[in-house]
């Protein structure tokens, strides 16, 4: 493989080296503009080809590129992905030993590598600076950019100090990356960043491959495992939990089912969670069961689920997420299982959390937005982009709307509710959700008997619901702010809100919860892209298993040697030569020579 010209053009290293005839959306004019030498702060959807903006610019400019990723257990997979491209890449981090870092560090003051990458915390160390002092850098891209905000979700605060690359070296551009910011997030990367001057880029956030649904939970490894076995059996997806023993138990949980899957959480050792890493990244059919703790720089493309079995913290968490499926184009699921314990759990971490007043009133700012995405009866998605100040219609495309929700006057259950609450609070005692129900529904308990509450004027006032139905419009009033978590025991007390429905009539529009049903599918244009014609089927999977029997000799991901979608694309149009070979998206120079010959005998095995 030659060693790239710094004379091509974008277009033609798009072409030569990754394969594709065509930049989409912004690329071309994101990269031209990096190319010439200015600064750019980026913000485009995962699977939306931000890598390209910066892998291309480092083999057209002068020099080296240098990545700034927090991502040192996936930095291998990101090099072994270049160099299958004939890309010469490397990297830096702590799990080389001596003779790596040296042989890595020789070839980049050699000039013989296009991109280098770094964790944020090598920049902290004087030797590094002065090897990159003494190279010639074509540009500096920060990935995962969003890592810089403290208000955020993936907070890194050696982020913090990535302001001085400006400082230290003015005139090598740089261009900073992220899926997931809203404007205001935007404004803090470019602050802490020192990118005042920078362009900003921003991209729709729009997944149309996705199927978004929240469903009310109700046993959810029970409704997780029918979402599995019924609509995405074989298939790779990532389940998120709340904490270790949810995941450990999960993960278990799912196994004994005969699906294969793996627990990935901070408590396990360092070589455990490698393994599962790689296992799931190298391994069809597997699923990763997960704290937050995994999933960010994740390149595995057919991911096509991911679900939640906690209410997400927030809407840039939850968005950042789901959108680790699909990353190919291809239709997937992002599901969420969402109850009442999940408002009541995540109202408690606000009020145990660390920080000042101004630090828990943000935390509650995020969880509302999440919980009005949760209850919302118009388009999620209109809803989810409308958080990014992305404006859009109904998607057709979202449980909402593939089955609209109803909604209806839930004042006078709201009234009976709160009036319980305050009649209790007239005595001094304080109730939980459980509790409360059993007074509306007039049920005699051992509780309810020790304390009298039969008594109550509100004792049995709520026999026009059901405990279930009683739930949800506790778990909606507290969504809505006129109920509030009060303790760890997750006692319910009033809030400001609270006396406009309970005294002035105040008007409470309630969600109401559809029945447990197998949801319909997406629609037909949607399930068209996976489908192939029935010919072409079985050397899809033929090419399959040629690509996964390489894939397991050479030690790498199978999507590294070819995605999905190239073998599709493949299998349907058959070329015949290498030439053919060479017009399919995805085949650049490098894959052409190293695989054509394979792929074509395994074409016609």
């Amino acid at each position: 493989m030659s060693v790239p010209s710094r004379s091509e053009s974008p277009q033609q290293v798009l072409q030569r080296v990754f394969g594709y005839d065509a930049f989409h959306g912004e690329q071309a004019e994101i990269i031209e503009y990096v190319c010439a030498g200015g600064d750019a702060l980026v913000l485009m959807p995962t699977g939306g080809g931000k890598s390209l903006c910066y892998q291309i610019p480092a083999l057209v400019r002068p020099g080296v590129g240098v990545v700034i990723s927090p991502l040192i257990a996936l930095m291998q997979d990101q090099v072994d992905a270049l160099q299958a491209l004939g890309v010469r890449a490397g990297f830096l981090n702590s799990t080389q030993d001596f003779g790596q870092r040296r042989d890595t560090e020789q070839a980049l003051l050699a000039g013989q590598l296009d991109l280098l990458y770094l964790a944020p915390e090598r920049l902290r160390v004087p030797a590094t600076l002065e090897l990159l002092d003494r190279a010639e850098i074509a540009l500096f891209a920060i990935d995962e950019a969003h890592c810089v905000s403290q208000w955020g979700h993936d907070f890194r605060p050696d982020y913090l100090q990535l302001s001085g690359l400006h400082q230290r070296w003015p005139q090598v551009p740089r261009i900073a990356l992220t899926a997931t910011a809203t404007a205001a997030t935007r404004a803090e990367i470019a602050a802490r960043l020192d990118l005042g001057r920078a362009r900003h880029f921003v991209a729709s956030f729009d997944r149309p491959n996705i199927n978004y649904r929240i469903v009310p939970k109700d046993n959810p490894r029970k409704q997780l495992l029918e979402l599995i076995t019924g609509e995405h059996d074989g298939d790779c997806g990532i389940v998120y939990c709340l904490s270790r023993a949810s995941v450990e138990d999960t993960a278990d949980f799912l196994s004994r089912q005969g699906i294969p899957a793996l627990p990935y959480h901070a408590g396990l050792d360092s070589g455990t969670r490698a393994d599962h890493q790689s296992r799931f990244l190298r391994e069809d059919r597997m699923i990763m069961v997960a704290t937050i703790a995994f999933g960010m720089g994740i390149d595995k493309p057919d991911v096509r689920f991911v679900a939640h079995l906690d209410l997400p913290k927030s809407v840039e968490g939850y968005y950042q997420e789901t959108g680790r499926a699909g990353r190919d184009g291809l239709p997937s699921t992002a599901w969420l299982a969402y109850g009442l314990p999940d408002v009541v759990q995540q109202r408690k971490l606000i009020n145990n959390s660390e920080g000042d007043a101004a630090r828990k009133r943000q935390l509650s700012a995020h969880l509302d937005a999440m919980l009005a995405l949760c209850e919302t009866v118009q388009c999620r998605r209109s809803q989810l982009l409308a958080y990014f100040g992305e404006q859009t219609g109904p998607c057709g495309n979202c449980d909402t709307c593939l089955q609209p929700a109803e909604t209806w006057d839930g004042t006078v259950a709201a009234q009976k509710v709160l009036s319980c609450v305050y009649r209790l609070h007239q005595r001094r005692q304080h109730f939980g959700a459980g509790h409360i129900t059993d007074i509306l529904a007039g049920r005699s308990t051992p509780k309810i008997e020790q304390f009298g509450h039969q008594q109550l004027s509100v004792f049995g006032v709520g026999d026009d619901l059901d405990p279930v139905q009683w739930r949800a419009v506790i778990r909606q009033l507290l969504a809505q702010g006129y109920l509030a978590v009060e303790s760890d025991h997750g006692t319910l007390g009033l809030t400001e809100s609270s006396r406009a429905v309970l005294f002035d009539g105040a008007e409470v529009k309630l969600r109401r919860d559809p029945e447990r049903r197998r949801p319909r599918t997406a629609p037909k244009q949607a399930r068209a892209q996976v489908e192939l014609p029935a010919e072409a089927a079985p050397v899809f999977e033929r090419l399959r298993a040629w690509r996964a029997g390489l894939a397991k000799e050479q030690g790498v991901p199978a999507y590294v040697i070819f995605h999905d979608a190239t073998l599709r694309q493949i299998a349907t149009e058959q070329p015949v030569d290498l030439a053919d070979l060479g017009r399919i998206n995805g085949v650049g120079e490098a894959k052409l020579a190293r695989y054509g010959e394979q792929l074509l005998a395994a074409l016609t095995a």
